[in-house]
Parts: structure tokens; C-alpha cells; sequence
């Protein structure tokens, strides 16, 4: 994930910081000896470190910080405060046009994500905004840039304006933008073409391109995983077409972050958007104060509780709660509640949005397997509809039968079914208003089902070992 060394690294010295009571200058110095090295290893730009750390260290060695109550929570604030700051401080929105559609040009080099991106960012203007976005292709260079618009537009139920390979871009565009007026859209989302590299012939077109659309928004999609090469991209494009905002892709791979540190400062324009997986409905917007927070391992419940809110079928949840009351939650409920947390995410990244989360003891060893709940649903379709709805009769003979009709072993399919029924318990306690099971899932060490599932996962991994070691 991104962000993760980072995170880890300043997470480390704001530890550090907190188990003293009165600080010093010599200990804040310290603090951002490691805070410098951290935001290096991340990749982000030293210029932007440099200014990071001057404008931390001047806050914190005031008076009134070295001299209050609680002085390594206030340098931890000032150090969340201006990690918010370095970000754009506040959540940019996307502006619209006062009148009807407002266009939207999507720039980039090729390779990071643009099309996708395109399409991502239309899904969320109809799912999150009401609005009814047109998206047109208007990349005539890449073979199967125009199909692959339109296999994403077919996906998502949104129309694709395209004209071939044989129109010039800027004809595509303008045409695009008449037939969405025509069809009262309100956003035209361009899909413009790529580069490998900057180049003279790409700006061109693109300056007139621009030019003709008169877009509200021009939006540079980098590819963070480019590391400082992506602040470099998005310095050149800004010099020569004035973006008004950056959407960062891949965010979700194996990328330090130092993009996302370095590009407001740099360009001063604001990350707008983030991609965070292959999904169509993988785009966020981007919030610096949440991460920020997320960064230091502070937890982001508002994105927890807007996820939720954004996957979890309203109605389902008052029939499951109503349910949990009446103690009638069955395996089918079961199985739908899985599906609905998986559409949030992986669950690991679940919890860290947890306040407090972040550094759970055994946490960073919780990796669940995908293919653990495709495993438990295939034991759940091998029951009959009966056992689903009475798991209650569920005696060892038809545990077995449903262990060969599912291929899993007896042991994986018992344990399931105690899993069932402890959350089942749990869960209607907390329908109750209850909220003792809580201790027991997020206890502290491995007295928490979760610190006993880091250490199960962790005496398989060593078993695992010994055993290769064995056969070599």
C-alpha cells in the first residue's frame, strides 16, 4: 500500500515522542532528523522536505509549545497540521460551468490510467453527484483506446461520443460537446491522448484542444508508482496547458507516496482524486486532512463511515438489525454481509481507518485471502435451504455431507459455522447496545480475536518454513 513505509517510519518517531513528558529542542531535533529521512526514503521532492522540516522545527520549539501541559501531543499536531498543509490543506472540489455541460479534459502520458480514470470519474459523478456525464474518445492514437472507452461506457451505462480513428481529436471534441448539449448532459468528460513522453506535437494538440472545449477542468493523471518522475510530469504539464488538478492512479500499488507529498507544493495545483484499485468505482476524492491523519496513524473514520454508508444497502441493514433482534440472522444474512464488506475493501485496510488501529499489536500481520470467503460461500451454497435458515440443526452427519459438497475440509467447515455463531452472539449484543464483544475482537496483544488471528497466521507461516527447510 502507499503510504505504508512512511507511515511506519513517522509513526516510529511520533512514538518516540510521546512516551516523553517534558521535551526539549535536542529531542525535537531528533524527532525530525527521522521525520527528514522518512519523507527522503519516501521519494518526496527535497526541496519540499526541507521547507517541511524548517516550518515543523520553528513551531515546535516555541515557548508555548516546549513549556505546555502536554508538549509531544502539540508537536505531533503541528506535524499533523503541517502534513495537511503540504497536501492543499482542504479538500478541492470539482468545479462546474455556469452553463451546461461543463467540459472536463483528462491529460496525461500513456500508461497512467487515463482512459480507465475517464471512466471512473464519470461512475462517481452519476453514483456520488446525481449528474449525467457523456464521455467522449477523443485519443485516435492507441489502438483500442476508442473500444476501450466504450467497453467502459457499455459497462456503466454512460454514452461514448466517438468518431474513429480517422477525425482529428479537436473536430471529436467539438462534436462531442454539441451532441451532449443536444442530449442535455450536463458533464463532457474528454479522453484525450497520451505520450510516452512529453512532446511538442501532444501539447499542440492538446493546447487546442483545449482552446476549442474551453474546459472547466483540466485534470493531469499521474501514475504515483512513478514516484518524483510523476512531480516532474505534472510540472511540465502545468507549465504548458495551466491543469487545475491532478488525479493520482495506482495509489493502491507498491509506491512510497512521495507524489501525492510533493505535487501540490510543487505545481501548486490540488490533487482532486485518488485510484485505488482496478474497479471502475475504485476513485476517491482526495481529503489531505485524512491522510494526513491516515499517514500518522491517526485513523479516518468520516471515510470509514462514507464508505459504509456507500456500499451498505440501507434497507438490508434495518431487515439485519431487525433481524439480530429477533435472533433470526441466518447463513444467507451471513453470506450478504460478507459481500457488503467486501465491496468496502480489503479488510485489513478497513481497520486502519480505525482510530488507534493503526498500531494494533498483530495488525501487520492480517492479510485476508480473497479466496477465504469464495471458501466459505461455497460451504454456505452446499447447505440446504433449510440449514441456512435453521443453522441450528446443523448435526455432524450433515457437516459432513456439506464438507464433500463443498470439497473443504470437515475441520475448516466446523470452524465456519463457531465463526457464524460467534458473530451471530456478537453482533445481537450490539444491537442491543451492547458493546462488550468489542473487547474481545479489538483486545489488546493476543487476548483480541484479531491479535490471535495475526499470531494463528504467524505459527503457520513459521510451520510453513520448517517444513521447506526440511525438504531442501
Amino acid at each position: 500500500m502507499a503510504f505504508e513505509g512512511l507511515s511506519e517510519r513517522l509513526q516510529a518517531a511520533m512514538n518516540k515522542m510521546r512516551r516523553k513528558g517534558k521535551i526539549s529542542e535536542a529531542d525535537v531535533k531528533e524527532m525530525m532528523r527521522e521525520v527528514r529521512l522518512a519523507l527522503l526514503e519516501a521519494d518526496v521532492n527535497f526541496k519540499v522536505v526541507k521547507e517541511f522540516v524548517k516550518t515543523v522545527s520553528e513551531r515546535s520549539i516555541g515557548e508555548e509549545v516546549l513549556e505546555s501541559l502536554s508538549p509531544s501531543q502539540q508537536v505531533i499536531k503541528i506535524v499533523n497540521e503541517e502534513l495537511t498543509a503540504l497536501m492543499g490543506g482542504e479538500q478541492s472540489t470539482i468545479q462546474t460551468a455556469p452553463k451546461s455541460p461543463t467540459v472536463i479534459m483528462m491529460v496525461g502520458l500513456q500508461g497512467a490510467g487515463k482512459t480507465t480514470t475517464a471512466g471512473k470519474l464519470a461512475n462517481y459523478l452519476r453514483k456520488n453527484q446525481n449528474r449525467r456525464p457523456m464521455l467522449v474518445a477523443a485519443d485516435i492514437y492507441r489502438p483500442a483506446a476508442i473500444q476501450q472507452l466504450e467497453t467502459i461506457g457499455e459497462q456503466l451505462d454512460i454514452p461514448v461520443f466517438s468518431m474513429g480513428n480517422q477525425v482529428s481529436p479537436v473536430e471529436i471534441a467539438q462534436k462531442g460537446i454539441e451532441k451532449a448539449k443536444e442530449e442535455h448532459r450536463d458533464f463532457v468528460i474528454i479522453d484525450t491522448a497520451g505520450r510516452l513522453h512529453i512532446d511538442e506535437t501532444l501539447m499542440t494538440e492538446l493546447t487546442d484542444i483545449k482552446a476549442l472545449a474551453n474546459p472547466t477542468e483540466i485534470f493531469l493523471v499521474v501514475d504515483a508508482m512513478t514516484g518524483q518522475d510523476a512531480v516532474n510530469v505534472a510540472e511540465s504539464f502545468n507549465e504548458q496547458l495551466d491543469i487545475t488538478g491532478v488525479i493520482l492512479t495506482k495509489l493502491d500499488g507498491d509506491t512510497r507516496g512521495g507524489a501525492a507529498l510533493s505535487i501540490r507544493s510543487v505545481t501548486g495545483k490540488p490533487i482532486k482524486f485518488t485510484g485505488q484499485g482496478e474497479k471502475l468505482d475504485a476513485l476517491e476524492p482526495f481529503y489531505p486532512e485524512r491522510m494526513a491523519s491516515r499517514i500518522l496513524g491517526m485513523g479516518d473514520m468520516l471515510t470509514l463511515i462514507e464508505k459504509a454508508q456507500l456500499d451498505f444497502d440501507e434497507q438490508k441493514a434495518e431487515e439485519m438489525t431487525k433481524k439480530l433482534k429477533e435472533n433470526s440472522f441466518d447463513f444467507n444474512d451471513f453470506i450478504d454481509q460478507m459481500d457488503q464488506l467486501n465491496n468496502m475493501g480489503p479488510l485489513e485496510d478497513i481497520l486502519k481507518m480505525i482510530p488507534g488501529m493503526s498500531n494494533a499489536p498483530g495488525l501487520d500481520q492480517i492479510k485476508i485471502d480473497p479466496k477465504d470467503t469464495a471458501r466459505m460461500k461455497a460451504v454456505v451454497l452446499s447447505m440446504t435451504p433449510q440449514e441456512r435458515e435453521n443453522p441450528d440443526i446443523l448435526s455432524q452427519s450433515r457437516r459432513r455431507r456439506i464438507a464433500r459438497g463443498s470439497g473443504r475440509p470437515i475441520a475448516e467447515v466446523n470452524r465456519m459455522i463457531k465463526q457464524f455463531n460467534e458473530s451471530k452472539k456478537m453482533m445481537n449484543q450490539m444491537s442491543k447496545g451492547n458493546f462488550n464483544g468489542m473487547d474481545n475482537m479489538f483486545g489488546s496483544g493476543i487476548k483480541g480475536k484479531l491479535g490471535k488471528m495475526a499470531m494463528n497466521q504467524m505459527v503457520k507461516k513459521n510451520k510453513k518454513k520448517k517444513k521447506n527447510k526440511r525438504k531442501k
